[in-house]
């Protein structure tokens, strides 16, 4: 006897035997088992779940000889015929090779006519929405009334392209994606009943690999065993798919933990002595990444049977999690780019070095040159690009007036670099100085921030003369969220070597002890000794502490305040107004440095 496939010789012959779709059976089994049926059934899913198993199955519970019920006797002629292919009334259909209005038609013509051996006429369309518009417009009236003795049952992979007044007909059910520890599962059974020995690891792999495919794994295995000569190994399994092997990729992932480039470009040189498809390679990246983040996350939704979930464990410890996040995202970009990339090998060792080069440094005053990542961490960079940004955009007014107004006197910027994080407004880089006279009219002049007490003005130790301490963050050198933290904390005392800063409650998820120690390294720096920061939380409801923050804030909102004034006031404006129905769109209206 000639061999038969997996997937044919233990395709399931009832309810009973299926792997998954409980949501499904459950509804089919209590119609038949109460005698509630409809005449037209649509299955809908992927590949491989059962779809057309379900409607043999469903078939079989319809012409038992036995009686309709939810378990067929699987032995008369019925039950054998359907099982075998050869039952008459069962008229399967591919409707991918038949879709022509005619070919519809001529199998409507036959619907009127009885069943020859069974108890009803099933018809069974598979891939339906690969009929034609006019196919399906041809079927509406029949499947919407057809004779007592018809059932029409239709599967697709596709239902967003079966009209709604196909659908509208049917009792729809819609097939999951098989979990990969649930084929391993049905795997394991079937290859126990083979007396297959496999290896546990070799199963998952298979599963996985799936992709929620019970077919796709079954044919798999048949692959696995003609590639092992009748055994299943794990080291087989791998080799067999071909794709790249998931230790390979927990070997880069390892490399990136450990901040070794060279290691890493080693490693990308082997890989390429296989020629693989690199998009491939980053989709496996992403994959063990997610991996990983479940794990540091929510250990308990990783499969436990996961072949490689020491090593994981290892990572995910060596990891931070805002690491594997920064990681999934470079990847999930660099795979969307690397099409674009000069050569696929070239784009895939850029999102590497993107992962290495762009990675949080632990320690902000390493260089570039000792391989530790920029001095100035990734975030940090990206903030000041969209501080700088948002200082410079003005939206559209549209049809409307869009103004701006300058001011009399230029505030001083600080660099690029020292901008804090979006939403953390800038400090003033300097002592505040009389605004000058205005040199036009719709020039404004610049607020004066109220007096500020000296910043050793409450302390005991020979410091009155340190400038306040908005002044005095211009001077520490801090930048990104550094910075951003001392923008919002208020001078609290300078005593027997002791710095207190004042941060008001709602602003004390800045804290970190990394931003801490560099405020102090700064604060040491600055004057001459060994300093120790104390940063002290004051989380009194409505109380507002004087920070620079605030006072820059202040600031800007008061030119605002002014700029939309001197605009309101303009001559021009005015006549705009009066002889065209102008309006001043306030959003648009941005005090200008100059």
């Amino acid at each position: 006897m000639s061999y038969q496939v997996l997937a044919r010789k233990y395709r399931p012959r009832s309810f009973a035997t299926m792997a998954g779709q409980e949501h499904v059976l459950q509804a089919l089994v209590n119609g038949l088992d109460h005698d509630r049926l409809h005449h037209a059934y649509l299955f809908t899913g992927t590949r491989g779940v059962g779809k057309t198993t379900l409607a043999r199955v469903l078939a079989k519970c319809l012409n038992c000889e036995q009686g309709v019920g939810s378990e067929p006797c699987g032995a008369c002629s019925a039950c054998t015929a359907i099982d075998d292919g050869r039952f008459v009334d069962l008229i399967e259909v591919d409707a991918a090779s038949r879709t022509r209005v005619e070919d519809t038609r001529e199998l409507l013509d036959n619907v009127q006519y009885a069943p020859t051996h069974g108890r009803y006429k099933i018809y069974l369309v598979d891939e339906v929405h690969m009929l034609s518009t006019h196919s399906f417009n041809a079927l509406l009236k029949t499947l919407e009334e057809p004779p007592p003795h018809v059932k029409f049952l239709l599967a697709t992979t596709d239902p967003q392209k079966v009209p709604v007044t196909i659908l509208s007909r049917c009792l729809q059910f819609n097939l999951k994606r098989l979990p990969a520890s649930l084929i391993g599962d049905y795997l394991r059974g079937i290859l126990e009943q083979e007396g297959v020995q496999a290896e546990s690891a070799a199963l998952a792999r298979l599963a996985r690999a799936a992709d929620g495919s019970m077919r796709d794994a079954l044919s798999l295995t048949d692959q696995a065993l003609a590639f092992g000569g009748g055994q299943i190994s794990d080291d087989g399994v791998r080799g067999m798919l071909g794709s790249i092997e998931d230790h390979s990729v927990l070997e880069i992932l390892e490399a990136l933990a450990a901040r070794d480039g060279t290691e890493l470009m080693a490693i990308v040189e082997r890989l390429s002595e296989r020629s693989p498809d690199f998009a491939d390679v980053l989709a496996a990246i992403l994959t063990q990444l997610h991996a990983l983040s479940l794990l540091q996350t929510v250990p308990d939704a990783l499969d436990p049977e996961h072949p490689d979930r020491d090593r994981l464990e290892a990572l995910a410890a060596a990891l931070p999690p805002e690491d594997v996040q920064l990681f999934y995202q470079i990847g999930l970009t660099g795979r969307r780019d690397l099409p674009l990339a000069p050569e696929p090998r070239m784009g895939f060792e850029m999102v590497l070095l993107r992962m290495l080069a762009f990675r949080p440094d632990d320690d902000p005053g390493r260089d570039a040159s000792t391989g530790g990542g920029w001095a100035q961490t990734a975030p940090a960079r990206a903030s000041a690009s969209a501080g700088s940004a948002a200082a410079t955009a003005t939206p559209e007014a549209g049809p409307s007036v869009s103004a701006t107004a300058s001011t009399a006197e230029a505030e001083e910027q600080p660099p690029a670099d020292d901008v804090p994080e979006p939403g953390v407004p800038l400090a003033e880089e300097g002592p505040p100085g009389p605004a000058a006279a205005p040199e036009a009219e719709t020039a404004v002049a610049e607020p004066v921030p109220a007096a500020v007490p000296a910043a050793g003005a409450s302390s005991r130790g020979g410091t009155d003369d340190l400038p306040p301490w908005h002044e005095l963050i211009g001077e520490l050198g801090l930048t990104g969220m550094a910075r951003a933290l001392a923008m919002q904390c208020s001078w609290g005392g300078f005593e027997q070597g002791t710095v207190t800063l004042e941060l008001a409650g709602q602003h004390a998820s800045l804290r970190n002890k990394q931003l801490e120690e560099r405020i102090e390294t700064a604060l040491a720096s600055h004057l001459g000794g060994a300093v120790q920061l104390r940063i002290r939380i004051r989380r009194e409801a409505g109380e507002t502490l004087d920070t620079p923050a605030g006072r820059a804030e202040e600031a800007r909102r008061e030119r605002q305040e002014a700029a939309e004034a001197a605009i309101r006031q303009d001559p021009a404006v005015a006549e705009m107004q009066h002889r065209f129905g102008a309006e001043v769109v306030p959003d648009s209206i941005q005090p200008t440095e100059i």
